[in-house]
């Protein structure tokens, strides 16, 4: 600890040799950095604060009709790209700031400078962002960020026109390409149908199935011509015996009561054929709980219990009809049993034309069953091409008047909403530079300058003031130490000395107080 004291005042006493020149050093350096400092020029900063709302009563409105884009990430990305060399040359442009260049250097030194002093900040959640400028003219700040203050609206706006717009380009390409495929899917179509006409159905079942329903009506038309054919050979065996027999009293009664003997009701036949039939069509394209399927069957049920009354009154009006006889041989009852036997030769007639025309079909589909599978198979590939095709153009169609709809709701402002929170105002006094922070640097400069200078010195020409400091850096003995004895003159002279050194000193540091009053005394005036 002593040996780094020592060597400490020993450099300390080497530099005290040099002081004057470290004090002229220091006074240069001052002085030179208090006029750096004073001719810095002021900046004034314009600033312009902008809020995006997002948040418009439209965009729940016109949700699922209208395509919704990420806005604030779009703002977002804006705001980081918006400082771009063409929105730069832009700004030039409209602050009037390239009248002065006299150069293509020029011009891309003030490109430059333009792209690294402006500044946008966000807040993040809140879609506020910030505009920043500092310029010395006061006036050309304002205009600079008048000019980013329009950029950003206007390229936010420009840039979802155009995003529209190329969707609806594209879009309308590929809606043509789809009119043509869908032209040529419907001509395939229609061919294949004229080709096939004959083997077509219109509720578009299979030829098996088509097969199976036509063998359950033949079954079924079978069923009710042998019913009618009974019902037939029991009306002529009752005819045959009341010719026989001659009487009215005793054949009537017990033809009547026969279940096999068909009483005619023409009319409500008819209807309940027709509303079976109605039906059958409603069943096709609905399930059992459908109101018209509900309705039509109790229209059958009614129609039934109907027809069952008037069999029945039928009946009784017959057995209670008197029987005389007329002619000998006909009486009521044998009219009767002439008229049911006429109704029941009919009725078997028409359902031996039924049995003959569900026959025919079966064999006709049984025929066409053996080419139908491939027929089918080809319908079935062409439909789905066709429902394909028309799905995606019908898709298309849809997207293009949702891109339409989307850039109606971006022209009327309905998405974003641009709103100027702080128009662009500069700052009443000067933001940079700090002199109050400067001057002291300076200062701290101009000491830091003169110890510097002072050391140096006493490195380059050094003076040994100790006789171990001679011995230890010459190595040899050192035999005896002159000192100096000074008079009364010269402890004056190095009293006077010092105190000019102090004088010198402390007059730089004064000099520097003296302009920090004085710069707070005007900074004061210019804001008052």
């Amino acid at each position: 600890m002593e040996e780094l004291l020592n060597q400490l005042s020993t450099i300390v006493r080497r530099m005290w040799k040099f002081r004057w020149p470290a004090l002229i050093a220091a006074w240069v350096v001052g002085i030179g950095g208090a006029i750096a400092v004073h001719y810095i020029p002021d900046k004034y900063e314009a600033t312009a604060r902008i809020y995006v709302d997002t948040q418009s009563i439209l965009k729940p409105l016109m949700s699922g009709l209208t395509v919704q884009p990420n806005v604030e990430q779009q703002v977002g990305m804006l705001s980081r790209t918006l400082i771009s060399r063409p929105n730069i040359e832009k700004l030039i442009r409209m602050a009037d700031l390239d009248l002065k260049n006299e150069s293509k250097a020029d011009q891309e030194a003030l490109i430059e400078t333009l792209m690294r002093t402006l500044e946008i900040k966000s807040t993040g959640r809140d879609n506020l962002y910030t505009l920043n400028y500092r310029e010395s003219d006061k006036e050309k700040a304002k205009r600079v960020i008048q000019s980013l203050v329009s950029i950003f609206v206007e390229s936010s706006l420009g840039a979802s026109r155009k995003d529209t717009d190329s969707a609806k380009v594209f879009l309308n390409e590929q809606i043509k390409n789809y009119e043509a495929k869908l032209e040529e899917a419907e001509t395939r179509l229609k061919e294949f149908r004229l080709r096939n006409i004959d083997v077509q159905t219109a509720d578009g079942r299979d030829s098996a199935t088509r097969l199976g329903e036509i063998a359950k009506q033949l079954e079924q038309a079978r069923l009710e011509l042998r019913e009618a054919e009974n019902a037939r050979d029991s009306a002529k065996q009752q005819l045959a015996q009341q010719r026989q027999t001659g009487t009215a009293g005793t054949g009537l009664p017990d033809l009547l009561q026969d279940a096999n003997v068909t009483i005619s009701t023409p009319e409500i036949d008819a209807r309940l054929e027709a509303q079976r039939r109605n039906l059958d069509a409603l069943l096709q394209r609905y399930t059992d709980q459908h109101p018209d399927v509900i309705s039509t069957r109790k229209l059958i049920s009614d129609l039934e219990v109907q027809k069952k009354k008037e069999v029945a009154e039928q009946r009784k009006l017959a057995a209670s009809a008197p029987m005389v006889a007329v002619g000998g041989q006909t009486n009521l009852a044998y009219q009767e049993l002439s008229r049911v036997l006429a109704t029941s030769e009919v009725q078997v007639a028409a359902l031996r034309a039924r049995v003959a025309e569900y026959s025919g079909r079966y064999a006709q589909a049984k025929t066409q069953l053996k080419t139908s599978p491939q027929i089918e198979a080809e319908a079935a590939q062409l439909n789905r091409d066709y429902a394909i095709i028309k799905k995606n153009y019908e898709d298309l169609v849809a997207r293009r008047q949702s891109a339409v709809m989307s850039g109606d709701l971006d022209v009327a402002s309905g998405v974003a909403d641009f709103r100027l929170i702080d128009p662009p105002r500069v700052s009443p006094k000067p933001v940079s530079p700090n002199r109050f922070i400067l001057y002291p640097l300076a200062l701290v400069a101009a000491l830091g300058m003169g110890l510097f200078v002072a050391f140096a010195a006493s490195q380059l020409r050094p003076v040994y003031d100790a006789a171990y400091e001679l011995r230890s850096k010459t190595g040899l003995p050192v035999l005896g130490v002159v000192s100096l004895v000074m008079s009364e003159a010269d402890t004056r002279r190095v009293r006077v000395d010092l105190a000019r050194f102090l004088a010198g000193s402390g007059g730089l540091v004064v000099l520097y107080a003296i302009g920090m009053i004085v710069l707070v005394i005007l900074t004061n005036r210019q804001v008052g």
